[in-house]
């Protein structure tokens, strides 16, 4: 059977994220074993919260080398939410910068609207390669953040899927074995089990 991790670095709704891509037929095991990690067939790097408090959760069970290590081995992982955020170049919240891990090219900053945080229900633009968001065009996925990558041109090398909350901004990328979401999967019913089964359907 298809294996996937869920990667516990102490952030990230964990639970809920176990079950929704255990909803797609596959062994999801949640844990913190980075052999168990590199070894799965697919790893998801959930993340809520701060930038920094997750990067430095990723740093604390040294899983950057790994999480690198998969990708650079063509091996699928998938990003959510700030465990989206974590694997572009740098994040800056309230001035101050952190690095990331560096596998998707930009930085992570805050979002140019009036309302602050993007919280709720809204629709994505997927590019016509896009794999993840294929079937699902016109359904609403749930978000709250007030970060994101919002340099989308630093992005033209990967298949970019955008939203818009007063302007456009990166919800979903992949490139290559790496996809992310900016949005919940796990929260967004029908429209984020089919994300999942995409996603799984490609392992």
């Amino acid at each position: 059977m298809t294996s996937v991790v869920v990667l516990d670095y102490g952030s990230g709704n964990l639970r809920s994220a176990e079950r929704a891509v255990a909803r797609t037929g596959v062994n999801v095991t949640v844990t913190s074993d980075l052999n168990a990690a590199a070894e799965a067939d697919g790893l998801v790097v959930p993340g809520v919260g701060a930038y920094a408090a997750c990067m430095a959760g990723i740093e604390a069970i040294q899983a950057g080398p790994m999480i690198a290590d998969r990708v650079a081995a063509g091996r699928p992982v998938l990003g959510i939410c700030v465990g989206m955020q974590i694997l572009f170049e740098a994040g800056v919240e309230h001035g101050v910068e952190t690095k990331g891990l560096g596998l998707l090219p930009g930085t992570v900053d805050k979002l140019s609207a009036e309302r602050i945080p993007h919280m709720g229900w809204n629709t994505v633009e997927a590019p016509p390669g896009s794999r993840l968001l294929a079937g699902l065009a016109g359904e609403r996925f749930y978000f709250v953040h007030s970060y994101a990558a919002n340099d989308l041109d630093a992005l033209k090398a990967a298949e970019v899927t955008t939203a818009r909350h007063d302007r456009p901004f990166a919800a979903a990328v992949e490139l290559g074995p790496l996809s992310a979401a900016q949005f919940h999967p796990e929260k967004s019913g029908d429209a984020g089990y089919g994300l999942l089964r995409n996603w799984v359907a490609g392992l």
